[in-house]
């Protein structure tokens, strides 16, 4: 039985909330993090508050959207990379199925030092296929990719997957999506580095989405100020601004990320 949260308001409230928490970020993961180069950025304030309320705005919607304690709920962390989500999850009350395309590339769990899922034990499922997934129909409540969806082969093909193993009316929740408009990503290219060998418009996402049977139940933007390598003073008054330039003036268009909430439908 799902309560009637289906509207964006609904789940922008729900962001809201999650944003507005003052929770602390595991200290475990940051004495860990800060042993390993390609994990410093755990250690930074401004990435931990995204990463924290991130988490807990899926925890909370899932709960609310599906009546379900956190226990209950049976989470996908779609590309979990270094593990730190999974931690994350686990500290709301999750157990969720990890898992990760095995190559050597050193954003896979597969291919990096990593010290988080050795030390906390989680067990990541090897993807063989960065489209195909190991798992029966229908087996999800909610899949999560936190910049997942931009790397894999066929994108579209990734969402029919995702479509799949979601149960009825299940959620996908798409953050760090990179943004064609956006100016970080175009600084960076400038500069040479195509990490994000595609990048996305909105209408381009909400096509995708339409085609694969998903409707879009809350979508926004994120970051016009860089993250990973600035270190701010009072890093939470500088992402409350820079939440109200994404959300509320034309810079948003700029913002560095695209993301969404989005409802499987048949």
């Amino acid at each position: 039985m799902r309560v009637q949260m289906n509207s964006p308001a609904c789940f922008r409230e729900v962001r809201k909330e999650a944003m507005r928490r003052n929770e602390l970020f595991p200290q475990e993961i940051v004495a860990v993090a800060t042993g390993t180069p390609s994990h410093v950025f755990l250690t930074n304030p401004s990435v931990q508050y995204i990463y924290r309320y991130l988490t807990r705005f899926v925890v909370d919607s899932c709960q609310r959207y599906f009546r379900r304690q956190p226990a209950d709920l049976q989470i996908l962390d779609w590309g979990c990379g270094k593990g730190h989500v999974t931690l994350l999850l686990r500290e709301l009350g999750v157990e969720p199925v990890s898992c990760d395309l095995v190559n050597e590339k050193d954003d896979s769990s597969f291919g990096q030092a990593t010290p988080l899922i050795e030390q906390f034990g989680i067990k990541v499922v090897p993807l063989k296929d960065d489209v195909e997934l190991p798992f029966p129909d229908a087996s999800f409540d909610a899949v999560i990719g936190m910049g997942v969806l931009e790397h894999v082969k066929d994108d579209a093909g990734s969402l029919c997957e995702i479509h799949r193993v979601l149960r009825p009316n299940g959620l996908f929740f798409c953050f760090f999506l990179p943004s064609a408009l956006s100016w970080t990503q175009r600084t960076v290219r400038l500069q040479g580095n195509y990490y994000h060998d595609r990048l996305y418009l909105k209408r381009k996402v909400s096509a995708m989405l339409r085609t694969q049977k998903f409707q879009i139940l809350d979508f926004w933007r994120r970051q016009v100020f860089p993250k990973n390598e600035v270190r701010y003073v009072f890093p939470r008054i500088w992402d409350r601004l820079d939440q109200f330039l994404s959300e509320r003036t034309p810079l948003g268009l700029l913002a560095t990320n695209m993301e969404f909430v989005a409802r499987k439908e048949e």
